[in-house]
């Protein structure tokens, strides 16, 4: 449905976001406006503001940002329209009909949902009584409450041809045929029911309504599960199980979890989480994956830890890259091998799965290792094939700075893993001695501590990483002189608060003017003796931290293309940081849709400097 734009502002006007949003969350006015602690993330000081006028929220600390419908799809989980509906309602407005077919669908609908609803009735009723004590005994044998059952609806549908048909017979057999309850072969013969001597789960849409269901077999037979055809109301492909329970849950879980089928997400309630949702017996859709973004930003899949569990993971993860964007991904939780939620919550309890949770691998991790275990890698030609599939994930990936990233990563890894150097331990380890922060990676390379999250540097140096990624730049340049001059715009560009590391860089760039070739000698005779000689000289040894072990071949072009990023991202620092802390005070100043959107846009910017500024810092490649 297509609303106008003067029905959206109407609406909008006529709906005190302030009340809307004081409905779950405890405002307190503040001026003209109100504050609150922001419930898109945990935070104890109110940066929430709701500016009643302007029509708008926004939350400095994370950034979210919108109107009363914004609130109603990011907070509530609602879909567009009924979001629309339920404002409209609150406001006294009709939601207008686009056309007659359109108020004709509805009407349907309405009629479809009601006829739902009544087999949702009858299949409860059926599970109480007597032919109802087979699935009650099959909860019974799955540890399933009573409390459980009902929460999620459970029912029986019984072992007859007409048992539903003629309990609902009032609604007419079309009808019944097009909510996919009745079966009809061919026209002719009679029509019978969909579900028979089967344990009944009904699926809901986000609101809660009937749209679905999905039966279990009890006896022996096939399928296992069967599930509604496609309807009016229900598109598998579109819809998650538990989407209506799992979607508030999830706002305040954090997180929202993917599980395999129904029992797994009913075991996992029953438990504690609530925040799981599982696809509807078919691989994980864009449509279900886009669903689950609108409840966590990184939802986790939790797929059975057998080799088809993990098959379904990776079909889900090649499935999600060209919807890539940043801040959007999926995480891969690995259960024990032969066991599924169930099975783990039963034998080891919640602990245990929440271990699992915890331990979620990104969706990077994941494709790396799947990728790496794929063929043996022993000859150059099996190495190139690694390096091809890994160029197809990346081709996958539609958003060019989410790609740039997965590029760089890969690259990593692939460098790491086949052209790894030797790690020099800093000098003061050697002799056994330690140094508060300092610890061994994986590879049993020294690193130091990373500085407290949020660091930002003033100028050049000033911060850990920087002055770690500065010295390995300057330590670089004066091994490899003849990097000097062809990065000598970018290096005049750099404004660094160390003076003695100053004073260094500006007589390696006046040298480079020279029209002899530079050579390391050459810049310590011009340095003379003194603070910044001894410190050169001390960039010379063995144990300092380059992007080339002493003593080892160098790779020209690697050097080359290493420096280019180092100083590009160091030079990037300080601007960005200025220009963020412009754009947040004009959007201190005048908070407006401008104001918000370039501030955002610039702190993602910083976000992703500090990202790449600590991935550089800490770099293996730096030894």
């Amino acid at each position: 449905m297509s609303l106008s734009p003067a029905f959206l502002d109407e609406l909008r006007a006529r709906t005190s976001l302030s009340t809307l949003i004081g409905r779950t969350v405890k405002v307190q006015k503040a001026g003209r406006e109100y504050k609150a602690c922001c419930p898109f993330h945990n935070e104890k000081t109110p940066s929430f503001t709701i500016n009643d006028e302007k029509g708008f929220y926004h939350c400095f600390g994370c950034g979210a940002h919108g109107d009363a419908i914004r609130w109603m799809t990011d907070q509530r989980g609602l879909p567009f329209m009924e979001a629309v509906k339920e404002l409209a309602a609150t406001a006294g407005m009709d939601v207008p009909a686009p056309d007659p077919r359109a108020a004709k669908r509805q009407e349907q609908a309405k009629g479809l949902h009601d006829v739902m609803a009544a087999a949702q009735a009858f299949f409860e009723e059926q599970l109480g009584g007597i032919e109802g004590a087979e699935a009650r005994a099959y909860l019974q044998k799955r540890a399933i409450s009573a409390a459980t059952a009902k929460a999620f609806g459970f029912g029986f549908s019984p072992d007859g041809r007409g048992r539903l048909k003629a309990a609902l017979k009032e609604f007419g057999e079309p009808l019944l045929i097009e909510a996919g309850l009745l079966i009809d072969p061919d026209g002719e013969r009679d029509t019978y029911d969909r579900f028979r001597g089967r344990l009944m789960l009904p699926i809901r849409d986000i609101r809660g309504r009937i749209i679905a269901f999905g039966g279990r077999i009890l006896g022996a037979g096939e399928p296992k599960y069967l599930n509604s055809p496609d309807t009016p109301l229900f598109d598998k492909g579109r819809t998650l199980y538990n989407v209506d329970r799992a979607s508030p849950a999830s706002r305040q879980a954090g997180r929202v979890i993917v599980v395999e089928g129904y029992m797994d997400v009913v075991a996992l309630a029953q438990t504690g989480f609530g925040e799981a949702a599982a696809p509807l017996g078919t691989a994980l859709t864009e449509h279900q994956i886009e669903r689950l973004w609108k409840m966590a930003e990184v939802p986790i899949l939790c797929f059975d830890g057998d080799a088809a569990g993990q098959k379904a993971a990776i079909r889900a993860a090649t499935r999600a890259l060209p919807l890539l964007r940043p801040g959007m991904s999926l995480a891969f939780a690995t259960l024990p091998a032969g066991q599924d939620p169930d099975d783990l919550i039963r034998a080891e309890g919640a602990t245990a799965m929440e271990a699992v949770l915890v331990g979620a691998e990104p969706l990077v991790e994941r494709l790396w290792k799947y990728e790496r275990a794929a063929a043996p890698l022993d000859t150059p030609e099996q190495r190139a094939a690694l390096k091809q599939r890994l160029s197809a994930i990346t081709d996958a990936i539609t958003h060019p700075d989410v790609r740039a990233h997965y590029i760089h990563a890969f690259r990593e890894r692939y460098d790491t893993l086949f052209f790894a150097r030797p790690a020099f331990a800093p000098r003061h380890q050697r002799g056994g001695g330690t140094r508060p922060g300092w610890q061994r990676d994986r590879r049993g390379n020294w690193k130091p501590p990373l500085p407290p999250a949020g660091n930002e540097a003033r100028s050049i140096g000033e911060s850990g990483m920087e002055q770690r990624l500065l010295r390995a730049v300057l330590a670089s340049l004066l091994r490899y002189p003849e990097q000097i001059g062809l990065h000598r715009e970018m290096l005049s560009g750099l404004h660094i608060g160390d003076a003695v590391l100053a004073e260094l860089l500006n007589v390696m760039i006046a040298a480079s003017f020279s029209k002899e070739t530079v050579e390391t000698d050459g810049l310590l005779t011009i340095l003379g003796q003194g603070e910044v000689y001894n410190m050169a000289k001390g960039m010379l040894r063995a144990d300092t931290f380059t992007f080339t072990p002493h003593g080892s071949k160098a790779d020209s072009d690697r050097v080359q293309r290493d420096l280019d990023e180092a100083i590009r991202v160091m030079a990037q620092g300080p601007e960005l940081e200025a220009a963020l802390a412009e754009a947040t005070r004009r959007a201190r100043d005048d908070l407006n849709e401008d104001s918000f959107a370039e501030q955002q846009r610039v702190r993602q910017l910083k976000l992703d400097h500090d990202r790449r500024l600590a991935e550089l810092a800490q770099s293996e490649d730096i030894v």
